[in-house]
């Protein structure tokens, strides 16, 4: 998905994957306090990281990745979404976190996905069940109400984007 504005891409290339990784740390370490340093996990080795990228900016150091999320497929068919994030100066846009979940849902209904959730936090459910997604049951993940959450794939119908051979990818965030 591309807007004038906005690309909303897999984080290819080692500059893509550093900054993805980048934003997390700051939304979910820094700011939110949710993980202690890192926010990396073994997940990680299985995931397709997906950036946001305002081509707008006032600089090309402002040029940076705006969001981020990462989908993996955890057994046939069945992918999740997760560590979903948009950076606080473009919160307020509204049109990252759609985006950055348009892509992700619709990049694994390309590769095969039969059923796509994720864990979302409990103030994102409403934004959610807007795009389409049903609440399935309430859950605590790291001391914080979540729910967990199941996207209407009919609305996210398959594209053409190829699936990247993994290893260049874990090879590219190490």
């Amino acid at each position: 998905m591309t807007t004038d504005r906005y690309t909303f891409k897999l984080a290819l290339s080692d500059g893509d994957v550093e900054a993805y990784f980048a934003l997390r740390r700051a939304i979910f370490c820094e700011e939110q306090g949710i993980f202690d340093g890192s926010d990396e996990d073994e997940t990680d080795r299985i995931s397709y990281p997906i950036i946001a990228i305002d081509h707008q900016a006032n600089s090309l150091a402002q040029r940076q990745v705006v969001g981020v999320v990462r989908i993996y497929e955890a057994e046939p068919g069945l992918w999740y979404g997760g560590r979903l994030g948009v950076h606080q100066d473009y919160r307020r846009v509204g049109r990252i976190g759609k985006g950055l979940i348009h892509k992700a849902v619709t990049t694994a209904n390309t590769w095969g996905c039969d059923r796509f959730l994720a864990t979302v936090q409990l103030q994102n459910v409403r934004f959610f069940q807007r795009l389409h997604w049903d609440s399935l049951e309430e859950i605590v993940l790291c001391d914080r109400p979540h729910h967990l959450m199941e996207a209407d794939l009919a609305y996210y119908p398959p594209g053409n984007e190829p699936r990247p051979h993994l290893p260049h990818l874990i090879q590219a965030a190490s």
